[in-house]
């Protein structure tokens, strides 16, 4: 089948959607088309949304799914993927379920949507750097009264410069077509979907093969991301039997995501300003498979670790770099999230219009962040299959401002029926011994032949590892 990228073609039907999705990733990752009579998807849930979220989540799942049964294909038969497309949506949200414990605050008092002078504008504010450095250029007290007063005198626009400026993070909320035609948006829409770099003649002396059964089994990957979309991509690796090692800087918190993303993973502390622990990070580069970084475009270069370093310490492996709003154009550098990427790109704007509402209405899940993470997922998966199949060495760069116009080039949705959160159905049956107490979680949206999604441990604290595979 043909999977057509052009821009403006019409917004496909609800049934053809979703592999329309997974066609566009599997064909970004240069992989064989023919793969995608092995995908199949089922149930026509939909997330009320004015863009096809379900389509996408369904889609994004699926490639990354699909990905697992082409690695395992190389030494045996393709298994089948199937793809519950409510489960998938599921997924997209909370997976987790705390029995007798409650999730963390998502948010701090100070983040959200705020009225300026001529528009809207988000101020995301929950690392404390960030929301001091908005604090700073309103002049104002840490209360939620006193900044939306403030953030009314200015020009969204204007705001939003002074914050970045400043070293925080905001974005005025602007409609597609302004996008469209912003320096970014623009540079954004000419980047391809996966940006992947392939050097040849690396030997792999490992000698590692897929297992059928738990096909990543001995891959070491190094997860150096933070929220959302790398975790997300690491969770699911972890998910096929991956040793997923990740590294966070000794000040770092998340708490409001930390239970739901740190499933099957170990996690550690270190300090790359300390001599010692340099030396760790760089063993641990130095034997990794897989590399996953969220890091700004400079921040690991002046770290020391920019891409020629990495090369230096690591000549095999297999690089997979996110950022926010894309990797060339003005904003190339630029801090940013989900939430903010929704309200540059249109996508608040949009669902504003479609639910006749009178604030910025965000998509109900953060859809951009968990479809680029499946999406990194699935590209480090392409990174092994080059590596076996022809010696090859991968880097792969994504974002999340590549994403929403994925998304909004799906088209958009009339209306959509109601959408009810996990049902006990939607459960699986085990209890997850997690750091915070029991929990359960959403069932696998995915379903590999005869290699099951499981997970060897159950979500912890940030920091309760050491820095060793």
């Amino acid at each position: 089948m043909s999977m057509d990228n052009s821009g403006d073609q019409a917004a496909p039907a609800s049934d053809t959607a979703q592999l329309v999705a997974a066609g566009r990733i599997w064909k970004a990752l240069d992989l064989d088309e023919a793969a995608l009579g092995r995908l199949a998807f089922q149930g026509r849930d939909e997330i009320p949304s004015a863009y096809r979220v379900s389509d996408l989540a369904a889609g994004a799942i699926g490639a990354a799914a699909l990905a697992i049964s082409e690695l395992v294909a190389i030494d045996g038969p393709a298994p089948r993927v199937k793809v519950d497309r409510r489960l998938a949506g599921l997924w997209f949200g909370w997976s987790i379920k705390p029995i007798g414990w409650e999730m963390p605050a998502a948010w701090d008092p100070i983040a959200g949507d705020y009225c300026a002078r001529d528009g809207w504008i988000r101020l995301h504010t929950n690392a404390p750097r960030h929301r001091s450095a908005a604090l700073a250029v309103l002049d104002c007290m840490e209360d939620r009264n006193h900044v939306a007063a403030a953030v009314a005198g200015w020009s969204a626009d204007e705001l939003e410069s002074a914050v970045v400026a400043a070293g925080g993070c905001a974005a005025a909320m602007r409609a597609e077509a302004a996008w469209a035609e912003h320096p970014q948006g623009a540079a954004v829409a000419a980047e391809p979907l996966v940006a992947m770099t392939l050097s040849e003649g690396v030997e792999h002396v490992g000698g590692w093969r897929p297992s059928p059964e738990r096909p990543l089994v001995g891959i070491r990957v190094l997860d150096l991301t933070r929220v959302l979309a790398g975790p997300v991509a690491t969770r699911f690796l972890a998910g096929y039997g991956a040793s997923v090692l990740r590294i966070d800087p000794p000040d770092w918190d998340e708490p409001g995501v930390i239970p739901e993303v740190t499933l099957g993973k170990r996690c550690a502390r270190l300090d790359l300003g300390r001599t010692e622990d340099r030396a760790i990070f760089e063993g641990l580069l130095s034997t990794a498979d897989v590399l996953v970084h969220g890091y700004r475009p400079d921040a690991l270069e002046a770290l020391g670790y920019g891409e020629a370093a990495r090369r230096a310490l690591a000549p095999e492996i297999i690089d997979v770099s996110l950022d926010a709003y894309g990797w060339t154009g003005p904003w190339k550098a630029r801090r940013g999230f989900d939430s903010l990427v929704q309200m540059s790109s249109g996508v608040a704007a949009t669902g504003m219009a479609w639910k006749k509402a009178d604030c910025p209405t965000p998509l109900p899940v953060q859809a951009l962040d968990q479809a680029t993470g499946y999406l990194m997922a699935a590209t480090a998966v392409r990174g092994l299959i080059g590596r076996l199949r022809s010696g090859e060495s991968l880097r792969g760069r994504v974002s999340l401002a590549r994403t929403a116009s994925e998304l909004v080039r799906l088209g958009r949705l009339e209306e959509a029926g109601a959408w009810a959160g996990a049902a006990e159905a939607d459960l699986s049956a085990d209890v997850e011994t997690t750091d915070w107490g029991p929990a359960r979680r959403v069932r696998s949206p995915a379903e590999i032949e005869n290699a099951p999604m499981r997970w060897r441990m159950g979500a912890t604290r940030l920091g309760a590892a050491a820095a060793a595979w």
